[in-house]
């Protein structure tokens, strides 16, 4: 893939795996870096987990095991390779948290490394301000699942360099996915959007007007949405979207206050698809 033969991901949950999958599959060697021992082994099985379903449905280019082979998985961002030629951060959307990793690993990495986040809502520009190389940081915001989402939506910061943005966006097309370059902004444009709508299902529900279902009925076949908001939400997380809800609350107003229902379900532990239960029963 392009010049991109070695990458980093941090974070192995359901995103940095979906990440490194699509990485691996596109021919790089893929470091992934998680919090400890058993935290990276059950990285390992995510990945290879979409590997062998990839295999199933004919989508892999080569043999399973080549591509596995290029999957390594490590439990400190020190031990990303220091020819990294990119590095996506994939952590849960603290931004204290993804400044000490982002920091970290730019001190891993060689300056010909380009820093990228995964994040949904948080501003890159302000991560990029804790930076020494803030013209090589950019958002990537992958999309849930990655291996089946078409797209990226690539954050452009004030600080971010055309030549960063080009070579992001080369890598984007290498991945198979299509773009969409956005300016730095709370929630960007898929975020900002997508919020809204569910939160606004979120009240109807609270407030009777229709059950999940219909809700959600109403918006994939009226307006041909591939899933409603609410069943959305429950792949989301609803305590991801919480903390989106929270953050843009904050800095866009209170349009996008989180519902209490919205509240009431993350306090009960109904985070969604993750957990069973959420909006909707999930085998």
């Amino acid at each position: 893939m392009a010049d991109a033969r070695r990458v980093g991901v941090v974070g192995g949950g359901r995103m940095g795996a979906g990440i490194a999958q699509v990485l691996a599959m596109a021919g790089a060697e893929v470091t992934v870096v998680e919090s400890d021992a058993g935290a990276a082994e059950a990285a390992r099985e995510r990945v290879l987990a979409g590997l062998r379903g990839a295999q199933e449905r004919g989508k892999l280019a080569e043999p399973l095991d080549s591509v596995a082979e290029r999957v390594i998985v490590r439990t400190s961002v020190g031990e990303l390779p220091a020819d990294a030629e990119l590095v996506v951060e994939a952590v849960p959307e603290v931004a204290a948290l993804k400044v000490d990793v982002l920091t970290a690993a730019e001190r891993a990495v060689g300056d010909q490394a380009v820093l990228a986040t995964n994040t949904s809502s948080l501003s890159v520009g302000e991560l990029a301000a804790a930076l020494r190389r803030p013209e090589r940081f950019i958002g990537m915001h992958f999309f849930n699942p990655v291996p089946a989402s078409k797209l990226v939506e690539v954050v452009l910061a004030g600080q971010t360099s055309d030549e960063t943005r080009d070579r992001v966006l080369a890598w984007v097309s290498e991945l198979g996915k299509s773009e969409v370059v956005v300016r730095d902004s709370p929630g960007f444009a898929t975020s900002r959007l997508g919020v809204l709508l569910g939160l606004e299902a979120i009240r109807m529900l609270e407030e009777g007007v229709a059950d999940a279902e219909s809700i959600d009925r109403a918006m994939e076949l009226g307006y041909r949405h591939p899933m409603g908001p609410l069943g959305s939400t429950d792949l989301v997380g609803l305590d991801v979207r919480l903390a989106i809800a929270e953050y843009l609350a904050s800095t866009l107003g209170d349009r996008f206050a989180p519902p209490q229902l919205l509240r009431d379900k993350v306090a009960r532990g109904e985070l969604g698809r993750k957990t069973g239960q959420g909006f909707h029963t999930w085998a």
